[in-house]
C-alpha cells in the first residue's frame, strides 16, 4: 500500500550508508539516486524509504509523531536491528521490550538527524 516514505537529512552520503547498512541484511540498497533524494529498498515497485536534502533549501527537522517503522519477524531480530542501528551511530530513544502485554513488543532510535525509527512485532 505504501510506496515510499520520505524524511529529511542533512548529509545525504551519510543517511544512504547509514539505512543500507542497517537494512542491508533485508537486501536494501540504493534503488534510484537523483542527487538531492535517494530512494533506498530492494526494488522499484515495492515499498522504499527516500532520503533527501529539503527542497525548500532549509534545514531538515523532524516532525512531532513522526516516525518510521520497520517489521520485525521476532524479537531477536527487534534486538538485532536495534544493536545494529546504535552500532552506526543512531542513539536509543526506547531499548527492546514489550510495549504492550501480548501485542506489541517494539525498540526506538533516532537516526543522525533525529527521525525516530521503530523496529516492532505485534504478537
Amino acid at each position: 500500500m505504501i510506496g515510499y516514505v520520505t524524511i529529511g537529512v542533512s548529509d545525504m552520503e551519510r543517511a544512504k550508508k547509514f539505512y543500507t547498512e542497517l537494512l542491508s541484511d533485508r537486501g536494501a540498497k540504493v534503488v534510484n539516486d537523483v542527487g538531492r533524494i535517494a530512494f533506498i529498498g530492494t526494488k522499484p515497485g515495492e515499498a522504499m524509504l527516500a532520503v533527501c536534502e529539503p527542497y525548500d533549501g532549509n534545514e531538515c527537522s523532524v516532525g512531532n509523531g513522526v516516525m518510521i517503522s520497520f517489521a520485525a519477524e521476532s524479537e531477536d531480530e527487534i534486538k538485532t536491528l536495534y544493536s545494529k542501528a546504535l552500532s552506526l551511530g543512531a542513539t536509543d530513544e526506547g531499548a527492546p521490550g514489550v510495549r504492550v502485554p501480548g501485542r506489541f513488543t517494539g525498540a526506538y532510535v533516532r537516526d543522525h538527524d533525529g527521525n525516530k525509527i521503530c523496529f516492532y512485532m505485534f504478537a
